[in-house]
């Protein structure tokens, strides 16, 4: 039986739709990708003695790969975690072979767009969708795209993003429950999706009235998703936007509280890099960046980091590490929930910490920590 999507189209569209790479010699290639997993290693150092979590045996593989093979490794993880939603629409909605062969040509080049556009824009991602151990993806052609738009040290640059990255290898490897507690929130969504025809055309109608906010910028940043869920789906996209705003964040911390010593030019990458996170690029990938919700992703980031900082700021590194630890060593009951976001949220206005550029660690408070 053919699929309603065409995953191996996607791929191939997706790649097409990709925007062409940085200019670089091979030597300068060559070096990029040897720096970054240099940067990796270095990053895991700081990263362990920032957040205090102990990461067993590194098991997930790391890879700095391009755009194409970024790609690759997502198409393959979306088909896994859809496969079980597409077969159960499928089950609910019988069509004919040729229009499902259809539909899978049209869905596979809607997903190949969506691909294309996230691949000229990641610089990281830990991906645990396509292997169960996970692996530390590096796009090298992103990451020198953006040191050179910010005009910054790519060293610096480099080593900064890592310290990202390998904060959510360390988050989804140390904390045993973590990766399947995601799994088990994408499942929820799976299974309060109503199949039921009506029901799905109702819910494509409150889309196209989103698409249009959209377009005259209005609209809350959630995308198209928020607008096709169901009130039971909603809870859910609550409960995971809470609990990445808690992870997002927290990795946010850690990228910017190494000492000077460490990435001497920090400052300035994280006002530069914010300042380019809140423009959101040309008038088009606004647009496709409201579509999709990446809005949303970015107030994560702030959110989350803000919160971060404003506990370390209260109460210090070790209270907040301990506090983290107990949650992370409990269960999924602990993770936080739309009630928290809503603190997130508080703690950053009242604050205006986001606003504040951010003072790494001295060197006595490492000591401490």
């Amino acid at each position: 039986m053919a699929s309603l999507i065409d995953w191996e189209l996607a791929a191939r569209s997706a790649k097409n739709f990709s925007p062409p790479p940085p200019r670089v010699s091979r030597t300068e290639a060559d070096d990029t990708i040897a720096e970054l997993y240099r940067s990796t290693e270095v990053a895991a150092a700081h990263v362990a003695e920032l957040t205090r979590l102990t990461e067993p045996p590194v098991t997930a593989v790391t890879r700095v790969v391009d755009r194409e093979g970024w790609i690759d490794v997502n198409a393959g993880g979306l088909r896994n975690v859809m496969t079980p939603l597409v077969d159960r629409l499928a089950t609910a909605n019988k069509v004919g072979r040729i229009a499902e062969s259809v539909g899978g040509r049209v869905t596979g080049m809607q997903a190949g767009a969506v691909l294309g556009f996230l691949s000229g824009k990641v610089l990281g991602q830990f991906e645990f969708f396509d292997q169960a151990d996970g692996q530390l993806l590096l796009v090298a052609p992103n990451l020198v795209g953006v040191e050179r738009q910010l005009d910054v040290d790519p060293h610096d640059f480099r080593l900064w993003v890592c310290l990202h990255e390998v904060t959510h290898r360390v988050q989804f490897t140390a904390v045993p429950w973590l990766r399947q507690h995601m799994l088990d929130e994408v499942a929820a969504l799976t299974d309060s999706i109503d199949p039921d025809p009506a029901a799905m055309r109702e819910r494509t109608k409150a889309a196209l009235g989103e698409l249009v906010k959209v377009v005259r910028g209005q609209g809350d940043g959630t995308g198209l998703m928020a607008a096709l869920a169901t009130p039971e789906q909603r809870v859910v996209i609550d409960r995971v936007t809470a609990f990445m705003s808690l992870i997002e964040g927290h990795a946010e911390y850690v990228m910017n509280a190494v000492s000077p010593t460490v990435i001497p030019s920090q400052q300035r990458i994280e006002q530069r890099f914010g300042a380019r996170r809140r423009r959101g690029g040309n008038p088009l990938d606004r647009l496709l960046r409201r579509l999709l919700g990446l809005e949303a992703k970015t107030r994560q980031y702030v959110d989350g980091s803000a919160f971060v900082r404003g506990v370390v700021d209260k109460v210090g590194l070790d209270a907040f590490n301990a506090m983290a630890g107990k949650a992370w060593k409990q269960s999924p009951l602990t993770a936080p929930t739309a009630a928290l976001a809503d603190g997130l949220r508080s703690i950053r206005l009242s604050s205006n910490l986001d606003h504040r550029p951010h003072q790494p660690l001295a060197a006595n408070e490492r000591q401490r920590s």
